[in-house]
């Protein structure tokens, strides 16, 4: 062995270490960006301006999603002045490395603090489901997350449409139930309180409408009645690197890991979420708002 090679060796073992440390200690806890977005879906009307700032897969818990951290991006996204605030799910801790919890309630009064004119509303994800035994156990919510937002004052939507009135005119907002809230158990297989259809079926005009929906696999069954889709867990596969995830938690692989997503007309943005997942590490994807601005002069001028 040459002293070239052993350099050489040394040199890849130190980046290796560094990149570890930065992916373990320094993008999911020192990062946040605003991911901004203007898309220009078919179904939305000219002129309908709308800006809507998303947070996704919070995941909150020491080490890498404090409450310190929550409040962090509450005034963030305060600060972006967004018309409508959505919340995607995920808010439960989805790994077990988690150093001290924090409770539900003070979760929720923290969220509580974003501030929209047209609202904040929020749909829940898959942890919210399953780190709740008892819904576990019962097959059945509401789980303990949904209670506790709603005590602080933010609307959950599962399976429900809202109209809402901006200034520019009416859209809809359709809250998905989470597919796949309950985990196989007992023989029982994993099963999901999604109902899309009937959620549809609540719209009873001409305006546009907006789906959140925590796992972006549903996309596929969407229609063009849909303007836009909203989505989150998959956390952009948390490691990503030159526009690819090796990992991703979705049926469909890279075609909806991260980011802009048009098929057909019909659009979807997946965010790539604020916390983490099985493991306390991010690398290529940092912690991100996301900022969707609909009904833009660039567009319009498009």
């Amino acid at each position: 062995m040459t002293r070239r090679t052993v350099l050489k060796g040394l040199a890849g073992a130190s980046a290796l270490a560094a990149t570890g440390v930065y992916g373990l200690g320094v993008e999911p806890l020192y990062r946040l960006r605003v991911q901004r977005y203007a898309p220009d879906p078919p179904a939305w009307p000219a002129g309908l301006r709308l800006t809507i700032a998303a947070l996704a897969d919070i995941h909150v818990g020491e080490p890498t999603m404090p409450l310190a951290r929550v409040e962090e991006i509450v005034a963030a996204t305060n600060a972006l002045r967004p018309d409508l605030v959505v919340l995607l799910g995920d808010y439960a801790a989805g790994h077990p490395f988690v150093t001290r919890a924090v409770a539900n309630r003070d979760f929720a009064a923290a969220i509580a603090g974003l501030r929209a004119p047209l609202g904040v509303h929020a749909i829940l994800g898959n942890h919210d489901w399953w780190d709740d035994p008892a819904a576990q156990s019962a097959r059945r919510g509401p789980p303990q997350m949904r209670r506790d937002l709603e005590a602080a004052g933010i609307p959950v939507l599962e399976n429900e449409a809202v109209r809402i009135l901006a200034p520019d005119g009416p859209f809809w907002l359709l809250g998905l139930g989470d597919q796949i809230a309950f985990r196989r158990a007992r023989g029982l297989p994993t099963r999901g309180v999604d109902r899309l259809w009937p959620t549809m079926q609540q719209i009873t005009d001409a305006a546009p409408a907006i789906l959140l929906a925590h796992e972006p696999d549903i996309f596929h069954r969407t229609s063009g009645r849909v303007a836009l889709a909203l989505a989150g867990h998959t956390h952009g596969g948390q490691l990503r690197v030159l526009g690819y995830s090796p990992v991703v938690p979705s049926r469909f692989g890279q075609r909806y890991a991260y980011g802009h997503v048009v098929e057909d007309g019909r659009h979807m943005i997946v965010s790539g979420g604020l916390g983490t997942g099985l493991a306390p590490f991010r690398l290529g994807v940092p912690p991100e708002i996301v900022l969707v601005e609909l009904g833009t002069p660039a567009q319009l001028l498009s």
